[in-house]
């Protein structure tokens, strides 16, 4: 599989840098999706569009079991500043993040699974806006699970390419994937006034500096130092004049945890740092919004993938994790059916190139490998059934 996968690479880059210089935000991904249901209906898939909004699914084989396959396509709002032949030819718009090397190689799959006699249905998944949520808070993933994308699924992989890992490894552990993520917005209302008199104010920005800290501690004071978690205050906006003190401040900020208990802990924490403000003589309004959760890898998909990865590349190919606390849309799959997603190592040596950054890129020989990784556990995840 993988010398096959190796032989398909200058196709695999010419795919990857076509997405990467024509990027789409969420949900907005009708260009890319056209191209890949091309490409998918020219391998013999069948092909449903409109999934998720701009989603695509394409199914190959018949019967159980069905193992699912999914890669993001959006981009980014981000200006790339790369001076390479296949810069980004939208201004304002950027695959910063590796979503045109997912949409690449799983094309690659589909590409190295359409010449398979297949012991079941492969169902490859591309899936919109893993980057951002709808109007109705709600990302590409859970809109394609509304769509039926998941039904009769038992097995779910995926994979995310990492700058902070050589090309080609693969970086892999059993258990949380990525973290949780919830938003918080919160408003602190005082009684604005002249900036002289502040005596006959109630100053929200004054309470807020209170509130940060309250916030700030929450992770160092309120919660067991063993258990992964960040608050962070992304956002702070009060006033608008040097002599006027405002009537309001308000706060924005994300909220990263690996199990649900501890979700919980915060959100009661969040809630008693912004009470101070009622204890300087403000009020508050606090609004959380729930949004992806953690993603858990199956152990026994992780050790099939592990078993795939030393028999095409060798154990050297197995990289250590380095646990962080990015979040993911993938956890709406994989609370679904058994599944695991793994790092694909990308780093361009002597250049780490970080995601969601102007200058992000990759090594492009990693293409391949996460190619043939992917289509070798489907069919193991097949004949295993």
């Amino acid at each position: 599989m993988i010398q096959r996968a190796q032989e398909i690479q200058h196709q695999l880059v010419a795919w990857r840098r076509e997405f990467h210089m024509y990027p789409e935000l969420g949900f907005q991904e009708t260009r890319t999706a056209a191209r890949v249901a091309e490409v998918l209906t020219e391998l013999g898939y069948r092909v449903r569009t409109g999934v998720g909004r701009t989603g695509v699914v394409a199914e190959r084989g018949e019967g159980p079991p069905i193992v699912a396959v999914r890669a993001d396509m959006d981009a980014l709002p981000i200006q790339e500043e790369n001076d390479v032949p296949y810069a980004s030819q939208v201004p304002g718009v950027m695959h910063a993040c590796g979503h045109d090397a997912h949409t690449a190689i799983l094309l690659g799959v589909a590409k190295l699974l359409a010449d398979e006699t297949l012991p079941g249905t492969v169902r490859l998944l591309f899936q919109p806006s893993e980057e951002m949520e709808d109007e109705e808070g709600i990302s590409g993933a859970r809109r394609m699970i509304q769509d039926g994308a998941m039904e009769g699924v038992e097995a779910v992989l995926a994979l995310h390419v990492d700058s902070t890992a050589p090309a080609g490894k693969i970086v892999l552990e059993t258990g949380p994937s990525s973290a949780g993520v919830d938003t918080f917005y919160a408003t602190i209302f005082g009684r604005g006034g002249h900036g002289a008199s502040p005596h006959k104010t109630v100053d929200p920005i004054y309470i807020a500096g209170h509130v940060i800290l309250g916030l700030h501690g929450i992770v160092s004071r309120r919660l067991d130092p063993m258990e992964p978690a960040v608050v962070t205050i992304g956002a702070i906006h009060g006033g608008q004049a040097d002599n006027v003190i405002p009537d309001r401040a308000e706060l924005k900020g994300t909220i990263r945890y690996m199990k649900p208990e501890v979700q919980k802990q915060i959100h009661a924490e969040v809630e008693r740092a912004l009470q101070i403000a009622r204890t300087l003589g403000g009020d508050y309004d606090l609004r959380i919004v729930i949004g992806y959760p953690p993603m858990l890898n199956d152990a026994g998909v992780v050790e099939l993938l592990q078993r795939v990865t030393v028999d095409l590349l060798g154990e050297e190919y197995l990289h250590p994790p380095h646990p962080g606390m990015g979040a993911e849309d993938f956890g709406f799959f994989s609370q679904l059916a058994l599944g695991a997603m793994f790092g694909l190592g990308c780093k361009i040596e002597g250049d780490e190139r970080v995601a969601h950054n102007p200058r992000f890129d990759i090594d492009e020989r990693c293409l391949p490998v996460g190619a043939a990784v992917l289509a070798e556990s489907v069919l193991r995840l097949m004949r295993r059934r």
